[in-house]
């Protein structure tokens, strides 16, 4: 069974429509963006703490600055992208009749596949790899710093890259239970908070992943 929808964001569960303007699209990725910026930064804020304390230390030294917010917006550029990436996807899967109005998958077989997806990707050496560079700050900072806002920018965004690699398939699950559900958007932004800080969150992450694979074959095979 899904988890229970929580109330909608104000002024944002679109009801089903049988096309999108324009102006509904940007405002499906506004959405995304808001979204994906409040779910995302958390997790990030260890490194653009530690890239503000190194820019103490340098200042303190008279060395050139590299400004920590330039390096969030860069982090937050890569998730903007992947916010209009998304809105697109929920726009098609919108005319193909596959969401609900509260944009939650109405196919069993749909939900079931980006659950076995996001199970299996768990396992991959490439989210494996991505996840162990945004688990150690110290070590990206090492072999990524640049100087300049031109090189806090580009680091932002090669760290946003690999926070992409590590979550992306996670987020489709956003459209399993509804991306209007609030708490499952919290359990999602948990989990990828979970992976990145906690001592026990690789395997903590291939648990979730063994779980969600169940859950997927489940919807698949499952009786109608």
């Amino acid at each position: 069974m899904l988890p229970a929808a929580g109330p909608a964001m104000p002024g944002l569960a679109m009801p089903g429509m049988p096309a999108w303007s324009v102006l509904d699209f940007l405002m499906l990725f506004a959405m995304w963006a808001v979204m994906m910026t409040a779910m995302m930064l958390p997790s990030a804020a260890p490194m653009i703490l530690l890239v503000a304390a190194v820019n103490r230390r340098r200042q303190e030294r008279a060395s050139p600055a590299v400004p920590s917010g330039v390096f969030a917006a860069g982090y937050l550029v890569v998730w903007v992208a992947f916010s209009a990436l998304t809105a697109l996807a929920q726009w098609k899967l919108h005319q193909a009749a596959l969401l609900s109005p509260r944009m939650a998958s109405t196919s069993p077989i749909l939900g079931g596949l980006l659950l076995l997806i996001a199970g299996g990707y768990q396992f991959l050496p490439v989210k494996a790899a991505c996840l162990s560079g945004c688990r150690t700050p110290m070590s990206f900072l090492a072999s990524e710093w640049r100087e300049g806002r031109g090189g806090a920018l580009v680091m932002g965004m090669r760290h946003g890259m690999l926070c992409l690699g590590c979550c992306w398939a996670l987020m489709t699950l956003l459209f399993v239970a509804g991306v209007m559900n609030l708490l499952w958007v919290a359990a999602i932004a948990g989990l990828v908070l979970i992976e990145r800080v906690a001592r026990s969150g690789p395997a903590i992450g291939r648990l979730t992943g063994i779980a969600l694979a169940g859950w997927g074959v489940w919807m698949v095979a499952g009786p109608r």
